[in-house]
């Protein structure tokens, strides 16, 4: 089967990792499978930011948490997390950034490490805290969060995947 396409069926959410740090070299081809994404007309509306610094890493996490209200990690451990922005001014930004999460996962298992994407990153980057991040890491503009993709090396082996739905395609 094409390599693409057997990625594409045994990728799963990792939702444990180990704390070791992935090697910069994978971290930037994944970060270039992201900019490779489709995006509407080819504007490529979205922006990535590899986050390594544990300490951005955990206050990305602590604001996530608090969203979502709990105390536990969001990012399930992961040492590295992609936040991926989106141009509100573009029609299809939200599109647009989903793709490029769904190219990270997708780089992040033809790599070997795991990945999931963690949402909430729009509230996060409304705030106060999260404009002040943006404005820190020089990204100016309307960009709103479309999401995280966490990445890491696995602690614990994939799940089976759940049988596909019987109605899932329908040819017409």
């Amino acid at each position: 089967m094409n390599a693409i396409l057997e990625s594409m069926k045994t990728r799963r959410s990792c939702r444990k990792f180990k704390p070791d740090m992935v090697e910069d070299a994978v971290l930037q081809q994944i970060a270039e499978a992201g900019t490779f994404a489709a995006s509407g007309m080819g504007k490529q509306p979205a922006r990535i930011i590899v986050v390594k610094d544990k300490t951005v890493r955990d206050q990305l996490s602590a604001m996530n948490a608090q969203i979502m209200g709990v105390a536990s990690d969001p990012f399930y451990g992961a040492p590295v997390c992609f936040v991926v922005l989106a141009d509100k001014t573009r029609p299809t930004y939200i599109y647009d950034g989903s793709l490029v999460i769904g190219n990270l996962m997708l780089a992040a298992h033809a790599l070997g490490l795991g990945s999931c994407w963690i949402h909430r990153a729009k509230e996060e980057f409304e705030s106060d805290a999260g404009k002040a991040l943006l404005k820190t890491w020089g990204i100016e503009g309307d960009y709103e969060g479309i999401g995280h993709c966490v990445v890491g090396y696995a602690a614990a082996a994939a799940v089976k995947a759940a049988p596909r739905k019987p109605d899932y395609v329908t040819f017409v």
